[in-house]
């Protein structure tokens, strides 16, 4: 049997119709508090999540587990990607990188972070996401951590031309408090956060939903501990032969959402899109050719 590759929550929603009643209640409780609820001894996860030790046993070998050691070495492995650093995950690369040249190696790499990027998208939550970006009924806020704050630039100058009211909040979480003070129920929060995930954006979604506030999430694989509080929740393979993750994929799917978002209401957004051209010949922006 070989060592899963996906990711124990993956696998966890992969197999969770084939559990019994049992293996759910135990894998629902390895959820709610995931990765920590998985990373005892197996006598320990199986009475904090009452059930048996059996239970617990056969349900990680439904995983693709030879036991309860291998299922708990992956857990610790996914704990420590999470938090690793630059220097932790040049140094992963370099010890495990096949023979080639970097151009090769990285073109592999993004190839395969992006076909499992997007086999992993759920087609119907990714529609109900875009639906609700579309929706003008409610503010649209974008917001992105140290990193991510590009893609939330990128995001905002896409969305603010295909739709009306949408913020683009500000990447100094001192100034957050100022925007959360007008968020109300029906608005949405477009939120970026990937490994070592940052504090404050969890505190930003957590105040965000309190309020009725809906939070679609883009994150890395490994997922954010946003994810619980967001309403939609998408993954994104990052992984490359470097120091820094790739933000490829995330562009990618990012990019997907503005267009079907902006197929979702073209008639008013084609309308913008006409106004906004003509603001920009008045103001001479960009240059004409006759």
């Amino acid at each position: 049997m070989t060592e899963p590759t996906a990711t124990v929550r993956d696998l966890l929603r992969e197999h969770y119709s084939s559990l019994t009643q049992s293996e759910r209640k135990f894998a629902t409780s390895l959820l709610e508090n995931y990765p920590a609820a998985g990373l005892a001894s197996i006598t320990i996860v199986a009475s904090n999540a009452d059930v048996s030790t059996p239970t617990v046993a056969r349900m990680v070998q439904k995983l693709g587990f030879k036991g309860y050691p291998q299922f708990h070495q992956a857990l610790l492995k996914e704990l420590e990607a999470t938090v690793s650093g630059p220097t932790q995950r040049r140094d992963k690369w370099t010890t495990e990188a096949p023979e080639g040249h970097m151009l090769n190696r990285f073109a592999q790499a993004v190839t395969d972070n992006l076909g499992q990027t997007f086999s992993n998208i759920d087609a119907t939550q990714f529609d109900a996401a875009v639906r609700q970006l579309a929706n003008t009924e409610g503010r649209l806020y974008v917001v992105g951590g140290r990193i991510t704050r590009a893609l939330a630039d990128y995001a905002f100058t896409h969305f603010q031309a295909i739709r009306q009211r949408v913020t683009h909040m500000t990447s100094s979480s001192a100034t957050w408090p100022h925007y959360v003070l007008d968020m109300v129920e029906g608005d949405t929060l477009l939120m970026f956060d990937v490994r070592r995930y940052e504090t404050n954006l969890q505190r930003l979604a957590e105040l965000a939903a309190e309020r009725g506030v809906k939070v679609i999430l883009i994150t890395d694989q490994w997922a954010s501990p946003i994810a619980p509080v967001a309403e939609y929740s998408f993954n994104c393979w990052v992984e490359i032969p470097s120091a820094w993750d790739s933000n490829i994929s995330t562009m990618m799917l990012l990019e997907a959402m503005i267009a079907a978002t902006q197929e979702e209401s073209w008639s008013e957004t084609r309308d913008r899109y006409e106004r906004l051209d003509e603001l920009f010949d008045m103001t001479r922006l960009f240059r004409k050719f006759s």
